[in-house]
C-alpha cells in the first residue's frame, strides 16, 4: 500500500505517471494536480465533494470499469457524480505502486487515442482556416 500524507498524495502518482511517454504534470483551474497527455486529462486528484480525501480520478474505459470495481471495491469506487464519466476513483491509501503503474498505463493508452483524435481535429481546423485564408487572399488578388 502507498503510505503518504495529504501533502504528498499526488507525488507518487506524478512520479509513476511521468515515467510514461509524453505525460505532463500540471494543474487544473482550481490548482489541483493532474497528469495530461497531449493536453487531455489522464489522472488527477478528485476534488468533487462526493469523493473521499486522497482519491485519484483516472481515465478508464466504462466497459471495463465494473470488473475493476467488483474485483477490488476496497481500492476502487465511484460516486454518482463521477459515474457518467469514463473514470474510476482510486483510494491512494489502498493501491500499491505496481497496481498504480498498471492503472496509469491503461489510462495512458486510452488518453493517447483521445489525444490523437484531438490533434487531428485541431490540425484539420487549422488546415481549413489556412485554406480559407488562402482562398480569401487569392480572391483579393484577382
Amino acid at each position: 500500500m502507498l503510505e503518504h500524507s495529504a501533502t504528498d498524495a499526488f507525488e507518487i502518482v506524478r512520479t509513476v505517471g511521468l515515467a510514461l511517454p509524453d505525460v505532463e504534470a500540471t494543474t487544473k483551474y482550481d490548482g489541483s494536480p493532474v497528469l495530461k497527455l497531449g493536453g487531455c486529462f489522464m489522472a488527477g486528484l478528485a476534488t468533487h465533494r462526493s469523493a473521499e480525501p486522497d482519491t485519484l480520478v483516472v481515465r478508464f474505459r466504462l466497459e471495463e470499469r465494473e470488473l475493476l470495481l467488483e474485483d477490488a471495491p476496497e481500492t476502487y469506487y465511484l460516486t454518482d457524480y463521477y459515474r457518467i464519466h469514463p473514470v474510476v476513483l482510486v483510494r491512494l491509501s489502498r493501491v500499491d505502486r505496481d497496481a498504480l503503474g498498471d492503472l496509469l498505463s491503461l489510462s495512458w493508452r486510452l488518453t493517447s487515442a483521445k489525444a490523437r483524435i484531438r490533434g487531428r481535429s485541431r490540425r484539420s481546423a487549422e488546415a481549413d482556416a489556412a485554406f480559407a485564408r488562402a482562398r480569401e487572399l487569392e480572391e483579393q488578388g484577382r
